[in-house]
């Protein structure tokens, strides 16, 4: 933290040295006195001074009042002409004094509208900007609007503030702490403000951040003992946030303390102008540290019930949020800077519109992924097929998802084309389809082809990993060269790796009852053989032949199908792996695959 500690003092010191005002120039070159009095009017006239909205002309005064340019500093106050010319340099010089003086409370650099903020209880063409008080004396710092003919529609000093100002003047002075201090240190200055306000603002740099740090102390009090209930974690999650908080207790802090320094009203307005960006830095920083750990929070929660997809939109919507939190941290900058954020916003409502057409492919990709995401068709990690392209799912982002395919090449697919293509997520089966076709010899003779079907049923029946109730082995066509045999059934796994070795045995298998049926598979007539053609193994077509006559005669032949009793006496009776299998464990192992 110590480090932490030169940072927040070198940003305060930085703050309060940038608030400090450059002397004003003449308003009469034409330069108006502060940026905030640039807000355009609907007058044809421009008036020089800058007084065409409420901040701007309290602003204009108090430059010129800064500059001890006192006659114009008296062009901001609402008196008759004769009256200006014997009393304005002194009203506006008493004037100064109060509002820089702690009498004064209110705020002088939001008022940028060039026909005023509506105020509860104050009439329209009046502005309240604060209040002065000091003893039993109080008035209100009002402007009004009135009608110049060199200038058009211009703010003054109300004649009604002005006629408490002697009153005012005279309490302020007598409680004037400069009265108390060394000449020294009250007569000398250094940009505008007397040496005994730097020693103060000095001063109360270490004391500010010292705390800021007691206060963050106090606080961690209580999450101690919270953590020792709830883990470790919400000690961690708050020093996450100490940096950003210790930031926003020492700015406040300190704030508190100019508030009573009585530093001079322009120089505290552009200080208080500039340390609320520290105070919105903090904030920010508080909010983005805070949605962080958060949604991570919930995504941990997700991920570990076996929601992958929720998992996925949360780091979705974290970083939609972090974006968000930006936008609105440079919009309350911006806002703090006095720009008109009514105006800043209506642009932006514009632009947006604009972007969103000129975007429309980026907008639909965001909502596509967040649909994909909602839905959890698919998670990072699962094997799907888009389209033609199959591959595993490697990251679902803002724009695109990315996939990792088969040849290890990186794949990105738009979120809006994933949202509208037929996707198949391989990794969802609970288990694999088998199907193949065989084409038997097309002089096989009718019994012989019910042993191979039977065969073949039985031997699907008979083995562990495949589903029996979905066996289907049928003599779909006896038309062209071959007689056509459809063989399916599901596979009792979701690994593809191990489907592959059971279809591997089922298919050998399946060769293996063809040959002890004394047939073969046809051959393809599109190739001429030149070697003599063994035909059917009369022996084996022969025993074929027999053991179906022995099956018809005493009513056990398994067509349509086999009985049920007999299907669940088959269930298993295959061994797999083969015995002869090098992953099969032999009694007397240690556990370990041969």
């Amino acid at each position: 933290m110590p480090s932490f500690l030169k940072t927040t003092l070198f940003l305060l010191t930085l703050c309060f040295v940038a608030a400090l005002p450059v002397p004003a120039q003449s308003p009469l070159s034409g330069v108006l006195p502060s940026s905030s009095t640039a807000t355009s009017t609907s007058n044809t006239q421009t008036d020089p001074l800058g007084r065409t909205t409420p901040s701007g002309s309290i602003l204009g005064f108090l430059q010129a009042a800064l500059s001890a340019n006192y006659s114009i500093a008296a062009q901001y106050l609402q008196m008759s002409p004769a009256r200006r010319q014997s009393e304005g340099e002194q009203i506006a010089s008493q004037l100064n004094a109060v509002l820089n003086s702690p009498a004064f409370t209110g705020r002088v650099g939001t008022f940028t509208q060039p026909e005023g903020i509506p105020q509860e209880g104050v009439p329209l063409g009046r502005q309240k900007l604060g209040t002065m008080s000091s003893g039993d004396v109080e008035a209100d710092l009002d402007l009004v609007r009135v009608s110049d003919p060199s200038a058009g529609k211009i703010w003054l000093i109300s004649s009604d503030t002005l006629t408490k100002v002697p009153e005012l003047y005279d309490q302020v002075q007598a409680r004037r702490v400069e009265r108390k201090l060394p000449s020294v240190l009250v007569k000398h200055e250094v940009a505008g403000l007397p040496l005994w306000q730097w020693l103060a603002l000095l001063v109360a740099l270490p004391a500010s951040a010292a705390i800021g740090w007691l206060v963050l102390v106090l606080l961690e009090i209580p999450m101690r003992w919270w953590a020792r209930r709830r883990g470790q974690v919400e000690i961690a999650n708050w020093r996450s946030v100490s940096a950003p908080a210790w930031l926003l207790a020492g700015t406040l802090a300190h704030q508190m303390f100019v508030r009573y320094l009585g530093v001079a009203l322009l120089p505290r307005h552009y200080y208080f102008q500039l340390t609320s960006i520290a105070l919105i830095i903090g904030m920010t920083w508080i909010a983005w540290r805070a949605v962080r750990w958060s949604l991570r929070r919930v995504r941990n929660r997700a991920l570990a019930r076996g929601h992958a997809g929720t998992g996925s939109l949360m780091l979705l919507g974290e970083r939609i949020l972090k974006a968000i939190i930006f936008g609105v941290g440079i919009l309350a900058v911006l806002g703090s800077l006095g720009f008109n954020m009514s105006t800043a916003l209506a642009g932006l409502g514009i632009g947006g519109l604009a972007i969103g057409f000129g975007a429309q492919k980026t907008i639909e990709n965001l909502f596509g992924g967040v649909s994909v995401l909602g839905d959890e068709v698919f998670r990072v990690g699962d094997v799907c097929r888009f389209g033609d392209r199959t591959g595993v799912v490697e990251d679902i982002g803002l724009r695109s998802t990315r996939i990792r395919t088969e040849e290890r090449t990186l794949l990105a697919i738009p979120n809006g084309t994933v949202a509208t293509i037929n996707l198949e997520n391989l990794s969802r089966r609970d288990k694999i389809l088998f199907k193949t076709t065989l084409g038997l010899r097309p002089e096989s003779k009718p019994d012989h082809v019910r042993f191979v079907l039977a065969e073949i049923r039985r031997l699907l029946y008979s083995h562990p990993k495949v589903e029996t109730k979905t066996v289907r082995v049928r003599l779909t066509d006896i038309a062209g060269t071959a007689l056509n045999v459809e063989v399916l059934s599901y596979i009792l796994t979701r690994d593809f790796n191990e489907f592959t070795a059971v279809r591997e045995d089922l298919l050998l298998r399946i060769m293996d009852v063809m040959e002890d049926s004394g047939g073969g598979l046809a051959l393809p007539s599109q190739t001429l053989y030149l070697s003599r053609d063994s035909g059917v193994e009369k022996e084996k077509a022969e025993n074929a032949v027999k053991k179906i006559a022995e099956l018809r005669d005493g009513k056990q032949l398994p067509f349509p199908d086999y009985h049920e009793e007999d299907i669940s006496s088959f269930k298993g009776s295959i061994e797999y792996p083969q015995p002869e299998s090098a992953v099969r464990k032999q009694p007397g192992d240690s556990g370990k695959a041969r």
